[in-house]
């Protein structure tokens, strides 16, 4: 690989992050924890595919190289741009979404992540938000991340405003303040089942919601 090529998704990393900063005005509060380089799950709410890039955005740079986005391989992994900064710019975890087509537990790449030392920014929602629901009720794959990694810490994230600068199906971002918070960390606890872990961490996220969006 040449050095012009190896340089490109550095490059394209801080043409990103600039352009989000730009236009969005993001800032990381870091109310309930501090940057930390230890493997961890920073787990947001989604409502577009712009979430992972604020998170990202607001991170320190030095944290930022160690913190991958889990995506869609469908979207991010189909060629071209997409895949050049999914796999090149963000270093994404690509998983299959669909159950009949993978061929291995799409937990096993985000475990396999964490081992060597990387954080994750995950959406435990599954899938965009497109609802008027603050959030979407919790899959099962946060859950077994906790049961299987028991000492990675679980970082709540709320991402506000950012449905309102990049609204579904829309193709110009609109200028508006984005603010990505940062909870108290969370752990799964001895013999928790699924649903109370899922029922605890999703309150955990949606407490850091604004006033103007209250938990349902």
């Amino acid at each position: 690989m040449t050095q012009q090529a190896s340089l490109l998704p550095l490059l394209a990393g801080s043409f990103v992050t600039g352009s989000a900063r730009l236009i969005t005005g993001v800032r990381g509060n870091w109310q309930g924890a501090l940057p930390d380089p230890r493997p961890r799950i920073y787990f947001a709410n989604h409502r577009s595919h712009g979430d992972f890039v604020l998170i990202w955005t607001v991170l320190p740079r030095a944290l930022r190289r160690l913190t991958r986005p889990v995506a869609a391989a469908d979207y991010w992994g189909r060629g071209g741009i997409r895949e050049f900064f999914g796999r090149r710019v963000f270093d994404a975890v690509l998983v299959d979404r669909e159950r009949f087509s993978r061929d291995e537990d799409p937990i096993r790449p985000l475990l396999d992540a964490l081992d060597t030392g990387s954080s994750l920014i995950f959406f435990p929602e599954g899938t965009r938000n497109t609802t008027d629901a603050p959030l979407l009720a919790f899959k099962g794959g946060l859950y077994r991340l906790a049961q299987q990694r028991p000492e990675v810490e679980l970082i709540p994230v709320w991402i506000d405003n950012l449905n309102r600068v990049m609204p579904k199906g829309e193709f110009v971002p609109v200028p508006l303040l984005c603010t990505v918070t940062f909870g108290a960390p969370i752990g799964a606890e001895a013999d928790e089942a699924s649903l109370a872990f899922r029922e605890r961490s999703r309150a955990a996220l949606l407490a850091l919601a604004p006033a103007a969006e209250p938990p349902p």
